[in-house]
C-alpha cells in the first residue's frame, strides 16, 4: 500500500528532511498558530459541540411546522363480528383497504415552544463562544511551546559557546602545566569547568527534545515539531496598572460570554417549564379513501372519507410532575448565575497573577543584561589577573561560572516575558 503523507500536512515531513541532511522548515509563531487552528482536536472536537448546538435549534423549532403522516391499512375480519375486549372504539370488524394521511400543526402551547428555541440559540451561543474559548487554549500552548524551544536553543548554543570557552582554557592550562608553570590543580579546576559545560549541555538537549515534543502536541500531532524557529521581537512592557486590564478580559473572554449565554439559556429553559401548565391547541385533519370495503348494503361507507379537528389540552393535576420541574429549572438557572460570577472573579484573579508575572518578567530583561555586562568585565579582568600569576584559578572559574549563569538568566528572562506576555494576553482575551 503507497505511503501518503496525513492530510494535516505539514508538520512532519521534516523528518525527512533531517534524515537527508537538509535543514528543517523555517515557522514563525503566526504559521504555528495557523497550523494548531487548523489541526489540533480539541479545536475540531468544539467545533463539532458547536454544529451539535446549532441542530437543536432546528429540532425545537420543528413544532412550529405541521406533521404530516401517511397510512395504508388493510385488514379482515369475521363478517358481522364484534371485538370483545381490548378496545373501546371501532369495534366492528369487516374487511377493507384504504389510504389516507393525518397532518398534525400545533396551533398554541403558551409560549413553551419559543421559550425552548430561545433556549436552543442561547446554548448555540454558548457553544460558539467555547469554541473560541478552546481556540484560545490552543493558541496559548502554541505560545509557550514556540518560546520554549526557542529558548531550549538558545541554551544549547551558549552550552557549546562556553564548552568551547572552558576547552581552550584547559588546553592551555594542560599545556603551561607540562612546562611546570602551571600546577595540575589548576589542570584538575580547568577539567572539571568543562565538564560542568557538558553536562549543562546534555540537560539542554533534554529540554529541547521535550520542548519540541510539546511544540508537535500543541501543532495537533503526535509527531515531535522539528522546525527553524523565528525569532519573535520582545513585546512591548505591560500597563501601569491591571485595572483596565481586568475590565477587558470581562468583556472579552470566551469563557465569560459563554456562561453568560448559558445563563440566558438557562432561564429560557426555565419558562419553557414554567409553561407546561398552561393549555394548548392542536388541530388535527384527516383524508383518504376506500377503493375496496365489505359492508352490508343496508350500511354502505362512502369510499372516501374527511374530517378535522381541535383539540385544547388543559393540565390539571400530575402528582406536582410540573411543578418540580419548574423549580429544577429554576434552581438549575440560578447556578447558572453563581457560576458566571465564580469565573468572572477567577478571570480577575487571573488577570493580577498574569500582570504581575508579565511585569516581574519584564524587569528581569535589564537587570540580567546588566548582570551579564558586568559578568563579562569580570571574566576578562579574572583572566588578565591568572595570566599575569595574581590569582589562583578558583578565580577565574569562578568567574566563568558566573558568565555561564548571566547568559542563561539572560536568555530566559526575554523568553520568559515574551511567555509570560502572550499569558498576559490570553488572560484579557486579546491573544490571537
Amino acid at each position: 500500500m503507497p505511503f501518503r503523507i496525513p492530510k494535516p500536512l505539514f508538520i512532519f515531513v521534516l523528518v525527512g528532511f533531517v534524515a537527508v541532511g537538509q535543514a528543517p522548515p523555517k515557522l514563525t509563531l503566526q504559521e504555528a498558530v495557523a497550523i494548531a487552528i487548523k489541526n489540533h482536536p480539541q479545536i475540531q472536537g468544539a467545533q463539532n459541540e458547536a454544529n451539535f448546538a446549532q441542530q437543536q435549534v432546528t429540532i425545537n423549532r420543528a413544532a412550529y411546522y405541521p406533521t404530516l403522516n401517511g397510512d395504508v391499512t388493510a385488514s379482515q375480519g369475521n363478517d358481522l363480528s364484534r371485538i370483545g375486549a381490548g378496545a373501546l372504539s371501532a369495534s366492528r370488524l369487516f374487511d377493507r383497504f384504504g389510504a389516507g394521511a393525518i397532518v398534525d400543526q400545533l396551533v398554541t402551547d403558551s409560549g413553551r415552544t419559543p421559550n425552548l428555541v430561545a433556549s436552543a440559540r442561547f446554548q448555540a451561543q454558548a457553544a460558539a463562544h467555547s469554541l473560541e474559548a478552546t481556540r484560545y487554549d490552543v493558541v496559548l500552548q502554541v505560545n509557550r511551546a514556540y518560546f520554549e524551544v526557542l529558548h531550549a536553543q538558545a541554551v544549547i548554543k551558549t552550552a557549546q559557546q562556553t564548552i568551547e570557552a572552558r576547552q581552550t582554557l584547559s588546553d592551555q592550562v594542560t599545556e603551561l602545566a607540562k612546562n611546570n608553570l602551571k600546577s595540575q590543580l589548576d589542570v584538575s579546576f580547568a577539567d572539571v569547568n568543562v565538564s560542568e559545560a557538558k553536562l549543562l549541555l546534555i540537560r539542554a538537549q533534554e529540554a529541547l527534545q521535550g520542548s519540541v515534543a510539546e511544540l508537535g502536541r500543541a501543532l495537533g500531532s503526535d509527531q515531535p515539531a522539528n522546525f527553524q524557529l523565528v525569532e519573535e521581537p520582545i513585546p512591548t512592557g505591560p500597563p501601569a496598572t491591571a485595572d483596565d486590564l481586568i475590565a477587558q478580559a470581562v468583556a472579552n473572554r470566551p469563557e465569560l460570554a459563554s456562561l453568560r449565554s448559558s445563563r440566558d439559556s438557562a432561564y429560557k429553559f426555565f419558562e419553557a417549564e414554567r409553561d407546561l401548565k398552561r393549555p394548548s391547541v392542536t388541530i388535527e385533519a384527516v383524508g383518504g379513501f376506500v377503493p375496496y370495503i365489505n359492508t352490508p348494503p343496508t350500511a354502505p361507507i362512502p369510499a372516501n372519507y374527511e374530517a378535522i379537528a381541535a383539540n385544547v389540552h388543559i393540565p390539571v393535576f400530575n402528582g406536582h410532575l410540573f411543578s418540580a420541574r419548574r423549580e429544577a429549572a429554576h434552581q438549575r438557572a440560578m447556578e447558572s448565575d453563581q457560576r458566571l460570577r465564580n469565573q468572572q472573579q477567577i478571570v480577575a484573579r487571573d488577570v493580577r497573577v498574569a500582570y504581575g508575572g508579565a511585569i516581574t518578567a519584564y524587569q528581569r530583561i535589564d537587570v540580567t543584561a546588566q548582570f551579564l555586562r558586568q559578568a563579562a568585565l569580570a571574566l576578562d579582568l579574572a583572566r588578565g589577573r591568572y595570566q599575569l600569576g595574581l590569582s589562583s584559578i578558583v578565580e577565574l572559574t569562578q568567574a566563568e561560572l558566573n558568565l555561564t549563569q548571566a547568559e542563561i538568566e539572560n536568555l530566559s528572562a526575554k523568553y520568559d516575558y515574551q511567555s509570560q506576555y502572550a499569558e498576559l494576553q490570553y488572560t484579557i482575551g486579546a491573544l490571537r
